[in-house]
């Protein structure tokens, strides 16, 4: 009697999620992810969404799905995001930390695997762990929109800064190239160290030709940091700064994070304030900046935040037609916006 060879069941591999994906080409997670060819698309896709009919610009995303994942507090960037996200006609929700199951414990993986599950399309991601953008893109191969990441980086917030800065010295966006901003000096103040728009402003900007100094004390801005990248230069004496500076952009100390650090709060606003009597003094035509949340009577009074040579609140308002053209690069593609 013949012997049956036994049947072999074929194994199946696993599902394509468990392995690291590559990075969709449509994330925004690091300044460096743009070539100044980009950021002339971007800052060229964001006058054409400002100016549209809104009408038609609320059908370019008309039921695309975008998720919010936020692991921090936030105003402006949450905000602006969301009202991007609708003004493009796509469904939004937002996950909070407080109000789903990070709280108990989820990780960002499963967290990530869950929204693209739940059919999210582009994840826009705040998390206070460095890298937490790469590792939610290599998981779910969905577009991820780094809306800041712990000390790393907040690129959308450098695009948005870098729009005020052209509309200042009156660049338009299609002229934008590696020369834009030669000649110009751009002074960033303050807690360098922790500041993740700190990062992508000195990673942009020089790509553009600007020259940026980082200004602060030796606990709040370590002289590593000049390794950032070309264009970046170290000065301590705020006055200094100023005198060579078109533009200057305040940071608050970030409390949360200091972890230890010694701060002589009364000596760092003698030394590093920017109040009226300094900036007439010393940079009486200069832009300023600052991407909030401002403690005021701290890195800046309530006179100069509030003058003629703020910027601050055009920063906010950048922030949507900036966060409308990444969404749309994140969900369509890369041409030009004007074409349909």
């Amino acid at each position: 009697m013949a012997t049956r060879t036994p049947t072999r069941v074929p194994q199946k591999s696993p599902p394509s999620s468990f392995f690291q994906q590559p990075i969709h080409p449509g994330s925004a997670i690091s300044a460096n992810d743009f070539s100044v060819h980009e950021i002339r698309r971007i800052l060229e896709s964001s006058d054409a969404l400002e100016k549209e009919n809104p009408f038609r610009r609320a059908d370019r995303l008309a039921r695309r799905r975008v998720a919010l994942l936020f692991y921090e507090s936030s105003t402006r960037t949450r905000t602006s995001f969301e009202l991007a996200a609708k003004g493009l006609g796509a469904d939004t929700t937002l996950v909070s930390s407080l109000s789903s199951s990070i709280e108990k414990g989820e990780s960002l993986k499963d967290t990530g695997i869950t929204l693209k599950a739940l059919g999210a399309e582009c994840i826009i991601l705040r998390s206070p762990y460095s890298g937490a953008p790469y590792l939610l893109a290599q998981t779910t191969g969905l577009p991820i929109l780094n809306a800041g990441d712990g000390m790393a980086e907040h690129p959308s917030q450098a695009l948005l800064d870098l729009r005020t800065i052209l509309q200042f010295l009156e660049i338009p966006a299609n002229k934008v190239s590696e020369k834009s901003l030669r000649g110009v000096t751009i002074s960033i103040v303050g807690d360098i160290l922790h500041s993740r728009v700190a990062r992508s402003n000195a990673l942009m900007l020089p790509k553009l030709g600007a020259k940026v100094i980082l200004c602060g004390p030796p606990a709040l801005l370590p002289e590593t940091a000049a390794a950032i990248g070309p264009g970046i230069i170290i000065e301590r004496d705020f006055e200094t700064a100023l005198r060579q500076s078109k533009i200057v952009m305040m940071l608050r100390i970030q409390a949360e994070r200091l972890s230890g650090l010694e701060i002589n709060l009364d000596d760092y606003r003698s030394r590093y304030q920017a109040n009226s009597d300094r900036i007439a003094a010393h940079a009486p035509k200069a832009l300023i900046m600052h991407p909030g949340p401002i403690i005021r009577g701290m890195e800046i009074t309530a006179d100069v935040a509030d003058g003629p040579q703020s910027a601050i609140a055009q920063q906010v308002h950048n922030g949507v037609p900036i966060r409308m053209a990444l969404l749309v690069r994140a969900l369509v593609g890369a041409k030009k916006v004007g074409r349909r």
